[in-house]
């Protein structure tokens, strides 16, 4: 696989990207706000924009929208194409296409992650809404795992740059789906998850569309590094995720009602904190299909 005319051609400088949207960035790398928009009325120029703009901060907020989850599915249909909510979990009386992770679910995760990675395809995109929010705390941190490749030492980059690790959904994902799923997930892309197989990705990846290399190890769903030692995969990982997460490669975000959230799930990894003790929390999450990830080597060659 190679980087093409068209791909490179659909990643924009973020200071061209910000003159065709109301656009303020959040940080001199990451993380951008978009005033003045309203989700459910786009035409066709600010959806190219809106997609620009998320190759380039990774990160958009998008505040004071009135969406319900057809809303919401509507506008990620004009940002590609929808997958089903999530492959094992059942959100219950949703629409298909919607996780809903709700704080009184049992299965609510507080760990470093990026979206389901444990699948071959993982998705490109993630749209969050907030539903209900604690009086207070459920902030939400992202990492740019580009930016937190590009500052490792040469040598560590060059080191990583051959490597694969796997992801294993079993972990997070297990024993709600023997449990309570009694074995049977759900259909994702033509394959029903009956059980979760790890699956191997590069520990680097190069973004399909703006041919960065970006860390593509998360703490949620990695499990090793394919060909090396219990101790020298977790010695590896440990320094990577360390890294990753350094505050100068860093967003968070302090939800409001109506906000809206889009990330490159190909670039970033995130958290959500768990700081509102027995406080309702509930965010409906969307995602765009994704491509099988492609590491350094793979184009190399």
């Amino acid at each position: 696989m190679s980087i093409t005319s068209e791909q490179s051609a659909m990643t924009e400088a973020p200071e061209r990207v910000a003159t065709r949207l109301a656009l303020t960035p959040l940080g001199p790398h990451f993380g951008a706000e978009i005033r003045d928009v309203d989700l459910s009325r786009l035409d066709d120029d600010e959806v190219h924009a809106i997609r620009a703009a998320l190759v380039a901060y990774k990160v958009l907020f998008v505040r004071g929208q009135d969406l319900n989850d057809a809303g919401q599915i509507e506008f990620g249909r004009r940002l590609g194409e929808i997958t089903v909510g999530h492959p094992i979990h059942d959100s219950g009386d949703v629409p298909p296409e919607v996780y809903s992770l709700d704080s009184q679910d049992n299965g609510f995760a507080d760990v470093w992650h990026t979206d389901v990675t444990f699948v071959r395809r993982p998705p490109a995109i993630s749209v969050l809404r907030a539903v209900v929010l604690p009086p207070n705390g459920g902030d939400t941190t992202w990492a740019d795992s580009q930016l937190a490749y590009e500052s490792l030492t040469p040598a560590l980059r060059t080191l990583i740059d051959s490597l694969t690790a796997v992801h294993d959904g079993s972990r997070e994902f297990g024993y709600y789906l023997s449990q309570r799923r009694k074995g049977r997930g759900n259909l994702w892309e033509g394959e029903t998850f009956n059980d979760l197989t790890p699956i191997e990705h590069p520990v680097v990846r190069v973004h399909p569309e703006s041919g960065r290399k970006g860390l593509f190890v998360n703490p949620g769903f990695t499990s090793h590094i394919v060909g090396m030692s219990e101790h020298e995969s977790r010695g590896i990982l440990d320094i990577l995720y360390a890294h990753l997460t350094k505050p100068e490669h860093l967003v968070r975000n302090r939800w409001q009602p109506g906000d809206v959230a889009l990330w490159d799930n190909r670039s970033t990894a995130h958290y959500a904190n768990r700081d509102y003790g027995d406080q309702h929390r509930v965010m409906h999450r969307i995602t765009l299909r994704g491509d099988a990830p492609i590491g350094p080597a793979a184009l190399s060659g």
